[in-house]
């Protein structure tokens, strides 16, 4: 005959295996931080707050995008992997802070593949080659005949050293062979305004932050730097039409979780981030602005695609001879 102390342990055991789905299935039942590790008005701020608003709606309950920046994105993406992995703390994952920066930093305080569990690839978004109008090129086969004939080159806009906007420009002038200086500036934003202002000629510069501009007359787009052109300039033709074959550069954004968050939360995140990729609304937007690919892959595409983009932003920064003081 069995006793009540096992029947009270069966008992409870039982309860509690049934409550393990009511729990992803229930979720969320709180706000949810959604960490952007750049300052606001970013490519990966307007995916965020695109994608959140829309997913707020979805599950009827508030997603608070949060802007963390500083350190290259280092503080917002070490916050993330070191909070609660309850599914209340999302980090919006980028190739600068989970791609390019154990490239540069020997002693970063978090590991993308150790500290991050993948929800969900976003989107993919090209950059352009743009120029300050005054610069006396429309093409990037002029651009490389003005850089040549030039003995000390040309500068270029940057977000700071290691910033995806500096690689892109090193993997330009490596593949080229120009003499090109980065200058840096504190953000994107900082130095976009630096090509605006025509303190600095070039730029490369994410689509989503530059296509104002450029229907504006701002700024002269050269090239795009993915291997089709976007939709957004379709005149534009890319880098690699233009020249230099093989060149290929972009940017992305992804939601990733702190590591040991629930298999069942990140699956409903992933198939419910899905669906608010597929709605009209949030397509045009954000191919509008710029995006060449809303992507929503699966958690295990993304986790693959981490790992392998670290592998490739080692090699580029290796060949640059990038240090990061």
């Amino acid at each position: 005959m069995s006793s009540p102390y096992l029947h009270a342990r069966w008992s409870l055991l039982l309860l509690t295996l049934m409550a393990l789905p009511a729990f992803a299935e229930d979720y969320p039942q709180r706000a949810i931080r959604f960490i952007v590790p750049a300052a606001p008005a970013g490519a990966g701020d307007i995916v965020a707050r695109t994608v959140a608003g829309k997913l707020s709606d979805v599950w009827k309950q508030q997603i608070v995008v949060e802007n963390r920046p500083g350190a290259n994105t280092i503080i917002g993406t070490d916050f993330v992997a070191k909070s609660k992995p309850d599914g209340y703390t999302w980090l919006l994952g980028v190739q600068g802070a989970l791609g390019i920066n154990p490239a540069l930093y020997p002693k970063l305080p978090y590991d993308p593949p150790r500290d991050f569990d993948a929800v969900t690839l976003l989107t993919v978004y090209g950059y352009v080659l743009a120029v300050h109008p005054s610069l006396p090129v429309k093409t990037t086969t002029e651009l490389i005949a003005h850089i040549k004939s030039r003995p000390g080159g040309i500068d270029y806009s940057t977000s700071g050293a290691g910033g995806s906007n500096h690689l892109a420009g090193e993997l330009f002038r490596l593949m080229t062979n120009l003499t090109m200086t980065p200058v840096p500036y504190k953000g994107t934003s900082l130095a976009l305004n630096g090509l605006l202002a025509a303190e600095v000629p070039m730029m490369f510069d994410t689509l989503i932050t530059s296509i104002p501009h450029i229907k504006s007359g701002r700024v002269r787009p050269l090239a795009v730097t993915l291997p089709n052109r976007s939709a957004s300039l379709p005149d534009v033709p890319t880098v690699t039409e233009s020249g230099v074959p093989g060149y290929e550069f972009g940017a992305w954004q992804s939601i990733v979780v702190p590591a040991g968050t629930s298999k069942e939360i990140i699956n409903k995140t992933y198939t419910d981030v899905v669906k608010v990729l597929a709605m009209p609304e949030v397509r045009y937007k954000l191919v509008d602005l710029g995006a060449n690919e809303l992507v929503g892959s699966t958690p295990e595409v993304l986790s693959r695609m981490i790992r392998s983009e670290i592998d490739k932003y080692r090699t580029l920064v290796k060949n640059a001879g990038i240090k990061i003081e």
